[in-house]
């Protein structure tokens, strides 16, 4: 059972952390985020079938869905004495998504393609993506871990083993057969069994088991 759903920078969700029960419910009046956070779980499914970036795209591109409102919001704006109002933006703003359970988190993070990186300026790219075990993201805890193009995959012995550095910009490790494969394999099932990449290489190093 998901025990927290993450959002950041979606449209009215600015930064959005909320613990999840059997049973969840929610109210609030017209324009308090409900509609948003519908739609932040239902890109979430998208993601596992690999249409998340099409998805934001029929919502007319990642500048319509990123957050409006100021990079940072002032103890005056918390308190209610000033209106949220958007800023020029100095940094850039990225769209993250994630949950978490007892057993396992994943988190998606997506933004525009670099200055003159890409053809597709305004499409969304994905830039960091994992997979971790237990429900707090953290470093000693990564099993899967994917920075642009370079995907790489934990090892029974707490190694690192890169599945590939071509993954495309617009393709979820989720949907990729090989790192699916891989993925199934690392512990999702046992964490303290042998992952597809130990066994492969054990298999290389005796001959006589082919």
């Amino acid at each position: 059972m998901l025990t927290t759903l993450a959002i950041s920078n979606y449209r009215s969700l600015w930064e959005l952390v909320i613990p999840l029960k059997t049973l969840n419910i929610v109210t609030g009046p017209n324009g308090s985020g409900k509609s948003s956070l519908y739609r932040a779980l239902r890109l979430l499914a998208d993601t596992a079938q690999g249409r998340v970036v099409s998805s934001i795209a029929r919502e007319g591109g990642l500048q319509s869905t990123l957050w409006a409102g100021p990079e940072s919001i002032s103890r005056s704006v918390r308190r209610g004495d000033y209106p949220v109002q958007g800023t020029r933006r100095t940094h850039p703003v990225n769209l993250r998504l994630g949950f978490a359970s007892d057993e396992y988190g994943y988190l998606i993070d997506m933004g525009l393609p670099t200055p003159n990186a890409s053809a597709f300026r305004l499409d969304p790219q994905i830039k960091p993506e994992c997979i971790w075990q237990g429900p707090t993201h953290r470093p000693g805890a990564l099993l899967v871990d994917r920075h642009g193009p370079l995907v790489k995959v934990r090892s029974v012995d707490e190694s690192w083993a890169h599945v590939t550095d071509r993954l495309s910009a617009f393709e979820s490790m989720m949907t990729n057969s090989r790192i699916s494969s891989l993925i199934g394999a690392t512990g999702f099932c046992e964490r303290a069994g042998p992952t597809a990449v130990d066994r492969s290489a054990a298999k290389s190093s005796n001959p006589g088991s082919h």
